[in-house]
Formats: structure tokens, sequence, C-alpha cells
């Protein structure tokens, strides 16, 4: 007998620690900032804006390079079957060793040296670019941030819907066992409480699907949890003027535009002589008849295209182009913001009126309720009431969610409209 409550007690021992052992972990809580400093760092969006910039240092690196001396050196042995030579002197030793050196430089290269300076702006491109990518994985990690909360509040409200669509079935069933009630108002009162339920693992799966879309932002292994609903800074917002030197897409087009108009200004170099400079020493030994073991050169070369087609005028009339479509696309870009942002600040002011309405509607669908509730209870109205009023009641409820999330998110829409989200 005790070798069988022993045996027992091994099993429920064992069977219990496998059954802690596969139980879930609980799902990782992050806040807002957490969630935006998190997707900055890991989103593989903001990896390649990085290696955008790297790759634009390079090439900034490799235009200075080019202006800058080059020095090479050469080492040459060379073996004849015989010597040359004519009246007894040796004009080429049958083997002979040599070393020789170069060093030159662009002593006048105008538009070598304008290339440095046309790198830098593109790596300034690259640069403000990288900032508006910034922003956008910010946005998305915000808006994900917010679906989580929005999509847990309806959770909730859907989680209370039950709660009292479950009190009122267990008050019928207790009117039909004491013999007060009736079936049909059972039924009723279940066939509410079936359909709560379907509707509450429908909100609950979307609840899921935001929190695995959260995660993937943040390039988690996993859903992620949202925190506390996070506090937008609207300050001065609706009247801060500031937004054109200070969202990231205008910045990165000025930015395209400033480039653009270096390169044409920096078109007259191409007009200008190239001069470079050579040192070109050298060694051999043994030294021929008319090679000295020791000798430099130094050799001064200007070129001037007289004639080459027009393709100088070509490249300047192309550069104005392209500075042309920079400034249409500021322009079109400026025209866009300020829509944006005059949109942005009146969708929030109505949504702001929308929900004070929604959340009246709510409590005053709540009070109906619970008056209904208390009417039937002393059988002055009918469940179908009761049951309409539960489904005003959620509906209500679930509006007020609804405009609540459309302002957090209107509020983020204004911040991003403004540049201030960044």
């Amino acid at each position: 007998m005790n070798a069988a409550l022993v045996l027992t007690a091994i099993i429920v021992l064992l069977f219990g620690t496998a059954a802690g052992a596969q139980a879930p972990a609980a799902m990782p809580k992050m806040e807002f900032d957490a969630v935006i400093r998190q997707a900055v760092e890991k989103n593989p969006t903001m990896a390649r804006a990085a290696n955008t910039i790297a790759r634009a240092d390079t090439l900034v690196r490799q235009a200075r390079a080019i202006t800058l001396p080059l020095v090479t050196t050469s080492v040459t042995n060379t073996t004849l079957d015989s010597a040359r030579g004519f009246a007894g002197g040796v004009t080429q030793p049958q083997n002979q060793f040599a070393f020789t050196a170069s060093a030159s430089m662009p002593v006048l290269a105008m538009a070598r040296w304008a290339g440095v300076g046309q790198a830098r702006d593109l790596a300034d491109v690259a640069t403000a670019g990288a900032a508006e990518t910034r922003q956008r994985v910010m946005v998305a990690a915000a808006e994900a941030y917010l679906a989580v909360i929005a999509a847990r509040r309806q959770v909730e409200v859907s989680e209370r819907a039950i709660d009292s669509a479950r009190a009122h079935l267990d008050y019928a069933t207790r009117r039909l066992e004491g013999g007060a009630g009736s079936r049909v108002n059972q039924l009723r009162a279940a066939q509410v409480v079936s359909s709560e339920e379907a509707r509450i693992e429908a909100v609950k799966l979307a609840m899921r699907s935001a929190q695995e879309a959260l995660g993937v932002i943040l390039a988690a292994d996993g859903p992620i949890d949202a925190g506390a609903d996070p506090v937008f800074d609207l300050t001065g917002a609706m009247d801060d003027n500031a937004w054109r030197t200070s969202r990231p897409d205008l910045i990165t087009q000025a930015t395209i535009q400033r480039a653009a108009e270096r390169v044409v200004k920096d078109s007259w170099r191409d007009w200008v002589p190239v001069v470079n400079a050579s040192f070109d020493p050298s060694f051999i030994t043994p030294a021929g008849l008319f090679q000295p073991a020791r000798s430099w050169r130094l050799t001064i070369l200007a070129i001037q295209p007289i004639y080459e087609g027009g393709q100088r005028k070509i490249a300047l009339d192309q550069r104005e182009l392209t500075l042309d479509q920079a400034k249409i696309g500021m322009t079109e870009l400026e025209i866009q913001a300020r829509s944006e942002v005059r949109l942005a600040q009146e969708r929030l002011r109505s949504l702001e009126r929308a929900l004070d309405s929604a959340r009246r509607a709510a409590d005053q669908t709540g009070e109906v309720l619970r008056i209904t509730t208390t009417a039937f209870e002393v059988g002055a109205t009918t469940n179908l009431e009761v049951i309409d009023a539960q489904r005003s009641d959620l509906d209500a409820k679930t509006t007020a969610e609804l405009a609540e999330g459309a302002v957090r998110r209107a509020k983020l829409d204004l911040l991003v409209a403004l540049g201030r989200f960044k």
C-alpha cells in the first residue's frame, strides 16, 4: 500500500513537472519608447540605410584619392643571350637589374577637385535619406503599437459584454428553475452568450495578429505585447510653422536640390586645362654605354580639349535638367506637405469631437442597459429588450474604443506631418 502511494506520488510529480515545462512563456511586453528605440536599432531597413551611408562615404574617399599624389615602383631584371656592344664597349650587359619609381600628381584638375565636393553632397543625400527611412521605421513601429492597444481594448469590451450576457443567462436560468421564467427567455440569453463567445475569439485573434506584426517590426523572435498608452505632446502643434525645416522628406529633397545646384555650378571647371606633373627616378646596374646608373626625369603635361563634339555643353544641359527636376520635386513635396498638415489638424479636431459624442453614447447605452435589466428583474420588461440593450451597449462601447484609437492615430499622424516624430 505504501509502495503504491509512493509510485502515484512519483507519477504525479513527473507529469506535473512536464506540464510545467511545457507551459507557454509569458509574452514580453514593451512600452512605447522602448518599442521605437528597438525598431530603430534592429529593424533590417535601418541596416540597409546605414549600408547606403557607408557606401556614400567610400565614394567620397574615392573622389579624394584621385586628387592625391600617386607613387609607384617597379623592379626589372633582364637577361640576354649575350651582351651587346661595339668597338669594345658594352651598350647592353647580358644581365641587368633596374629599379624605377614614379611620383605623379595633378597640378591643375578643377573637375577632379569639384568631384570631391559633389561626392560629399551625395553622402549628405544618403544621410538625409537615412533619416527619412528612420522616420518611416518609427512610424511603422508606432502604428503597430497602437494597433495592439486598439485590439486589446476591443478584447476588453468583448469580455465585459460576455460577462454581462452570462449574468443575464444565469438570471434567466434561475427564473426558469424557479418556475417564474420561460425556456424561450433562457434560450435567447444563451444565444447571446454563444454569439459573444464567437466574437471574443475573433477579436483575440486580431489582437494576436497585431502583436505578431509588432514583433516583426522589432525584429523579435515572437509576438510583442504593448504596454501603456503613449503620450503624444501636441503643445503648440496647431500653430507650428517649423515643419518646413523639420520634415525628413523635405530635408532630403532640399539636400538633393543643393547637390544638383553644385554640379551645375561646377560645370565651368570642365573647360579648364588639366595639368599633371610626374617625377621618375631610376637606378640601373650594371650601367650600359648609353644608360647611366642613376637618372631622373621630370614631366609636366597639360591637356586642353579643343573640340569634343559638344559633349561638355550636352553635359551642362543634362545637369540643368536634373536641377530643374529637383526643384519641381521640391515644389510638389511642399504642396503635398502643406496639405498633409492641414488635413492632419482638421482630422484630429473632427475625431476628438466624434470621440466625445461616442463616449456620451456609451454612457447613455450603459445607463439604458442598467435600467432595462432592473426592469426585467421586476417583470416590467421582457428579455428581448434586455438583449437589445446589451447589443446597443456593446456597439456603443466598441464605437467609443474605435474612436479613441482613431484619435491616438490622428495625433501620431499630425506629429509626423509636422516633422516632430523622428
